[in-house]
């Protein structure tokens, strides 16, 4: 294996949720492909496409040439109609067809990662042109696809790898959007505390401490009189901040304490996936 020891982890990651997927949906019949999933817009068979156009992207493929239809009242922006593309170009594919190009592109990608030999911080493109790092590329796409996993896990009623290799790269991704959430979007008051109590499958005590410039810094010490605490489980923390669930829907799965108009800027503001 030429993958550098960095790089590692998200390709376990993606491996673990990308055969998970595949098992999921393998036995699934017609009908079961078009079921609704917290994804908004999209059905099972619309999140299997995109998985299978991420992984597409992965390869270096070129993206399809297709003209959208204009009535998705899903797509608003163009990072949703970059997107949807790859999906609404699947969207009448068969079961059997939609099961064997997830096959192939599976074998395709496992082919790429053995044979990956480029440093973590070689210059790779990116979503519309933009130029990431190889790391931050696999780590990205190692938690879309977790997310897109339990996607499908909530519509075919399959909980599950809620503390796969998946879930821990998730953990690090939504922590390390948490201080622009709190200091920047929820504008928290300056020299203030606020606490992350989260439990489940995922554990983790987080505190954002926003100094007196603002500026909003994650930190594993626990903070003395915050100026709000949420406290919730692993499960609800992903759908809050994946966008697939509002505060509202889920208040009896989260507890606050402090300052209410701070918590309610703060969950107003969770969404960090676009």
């Amino acid at each position: 294996m030429s993958l550098h020891p960095t790089l590692q982890p998200y390709a376990d990651a993606w491996t673990h949720s990308i055969e998970a997927i595949s098992e999921l949906v393998q036995p699934l019949v017609e009908a079961e492909w078009n079921q609704r999933t917290p994804c908004p817009g999209w059905s099972v068979r619309d999140v299997v496409s995109h998985v299978i156009g991420l992984d597409c992207e992965m390869l270096g493929d070129p993206r399809p040439i297709h003209s959208l239809p204009r009535d998705l009242f899903h797509v608003t922006n163009e990072h949703q109609r970059y997107m949807e593309m790859q999906v609404d170009v699947r969207r009448h594919h068969t079961a059997p067809e939609m099961t064997s190009e997830l096959e192939y592109v599976i074998i395709r990608r496992n082919r790429q990662l053995r044979n990956e030999s480029r440093d973590p911080g070689t210059k790779v493109r990116g979503p519309h042109g933009s130029d990431l790092t190889l790391e931050e590329s696999m780590r990205r796409h190692a938690f879309d696809v977790w997310v897109h996993e339990q996607d499908l896990r909530t519509a075919l009623g399959r909980p599950g790898n809620l503390d796969s290799p998946g879930a821990l790269v998730a953990r690090d991704v939504l922590l390390g959007e948490l201080p622009r959430v709190v200091a920047e979007d929820a504008q928290a008051p300056r020299s203030s505390a606020i606490v992350f109590d989260v439990h489940g499958p995922v554990e983790f005590l987080r505190t954002i401490r926003v100094d007196i410039q603002g500026r909003g810094t994650l930190e594993t010490a626990p903070a003395l009189g915050p100026a709000a605490t949420l406290t919730l489980d692993w499960e609800t923390y992903v759908r809050l901040a994946c966008g697939r669930v509002s505060p509202e829907s889920v208040s009896d799965r989260l507890k606050t304490e402090g300052d209410p108009e701070l918590t309610a800027a703060i969950l107003r503001n969770f969404t960090v996936t676009r």
